[in-house]
């Protein structure tokens, strides 16, 4: 019953494997990073096809740059 009172140990589950973790954290950090960097460049290269003379193989032009530039200034 719910009502009882336990005086021993509360059971927390499986021990907590901490090395895989940090692994899962620090892809998902770099995941957000440079998904980030990838979504600005394909933003930046969106407005430059559609409000500027470059068009569609500019824009396309324009993303591959700034994907290159933001992943490597990422490391």
């Amino acid at each position: 019953m719910m009502s009882e009172h336990h005086t021993g140990p509360v059971e927390t589950g499986a021990p907590m494997n901490y090395a895989e973790h940090e692994k899962t954290y620090d892809f998902f950090i770099a995941g957000t990073k440079y998904g980030t960097a990838i979504l600005i460049a394909l933003l930046v290269a969106m407005a430059a096809g559609f409000y500027t003379a470059a068009g569609f193989f500019g824009g396309i032009i324009v993303f591959i740059v700034l994907s290159i530039i933001g992943v490597f200034f990422m490391r």
